[in-house]
C-alpha cells in the first residue's frame, strides 16, 4: 500500500514541476522500510527511527523531513497516516564549497564587465574596478560596496 501511495504522491508532485531525485530514493526506502515491519500507514515512530538511520545530521532532517511532506498529503486522504515533528532532528544548513576563480578567468571577467556600457563610460570602469577590488582583496560585495573615501588612507592601505 505504501510503495503505490509513494509512486502516485510522486507522480503528482511531478505533475506540478518539481523534480524529485532525493526524495524519490528517499520516500522508496522508507515505503521499503515499513513495508518489513508490516505497516500500511505512515507511522510517525517508524519514520523518525527510519530517518534516524542515516549517515549524517544533515540527511537525517531532509528524510524526516520528506517523509513528513509525503505523510501531510497522504493523511488527508487517510487520518490513519501519522505526519512526524520536523524539529526531532536539526536542520543543518547546507555548506557551499567557494569557488576560486583561476587568473585567466578573472581577466575575462573583468574584461566582461567593459561591455555593460559605452566604452570608457562611468558604469563601466565602476563595474571594472569593484570586479577588480573583489579579486585583488578577497573583500565581499556588501564590503566593497559599502567601502567609503575615508577608508582609504594615504598610504593607499
Amino acid at each position: 500500500m505504501l510503495k503505490q501511495l509513494v509512486t502516485e504522491y510522486l507522480d503528482t508532485r511531478r505533475a506540478l514541476g518539481f523534480e524529485l531525485y532525493e526524495p524519490e530514493r528517499a520516500l522508496h526506502a522508507f515505503a521499503e522500510y515499513a513495508t518489513a515491519r508490516g505497516e500500511a500507514h505512515v507511522r510517525a515512530a517508524t519514520a523518525i527511527e527510519w530517518a534516524g538511520s542515516a549517515n549524517t545530521a544533515g540527511q537525517r532532517s531532509r528524510n524526516l523531513h520528506t517523509i513528513a511532506l509525503f505523510a501531510r498529503h497522504v493523511r488527508a486522504e487517510d487520518p490513519r497516516h501519522e505526519v512526524p515533528s520536523n524539529k526531532v532532528f536539526p536542520r543543518v544548513p547546507r555548506q557551499l564549497m567557494p569557488y576560486i576563480y583561476s587568473l585567466e578567468e578573472s581577466r575575462r571577467l573583468i574584461e566582461a564587465v567593459g561591455t555593460l556600457g559605452m566604452p570608457g563610460s562611468m558604469r563601466e570602469l565602476t563595474a571594472q574596478t569593484v570586479i577588480a577590488l573583489l579579486f585583488a582583496t578577497g573583500l565581499r560585495i556588501s564590503e566593497a560596496l559599502a567601502l567609503d573615501i575615508d577608508d582609504i588612507t594615504p598610504e593607499g592601505c
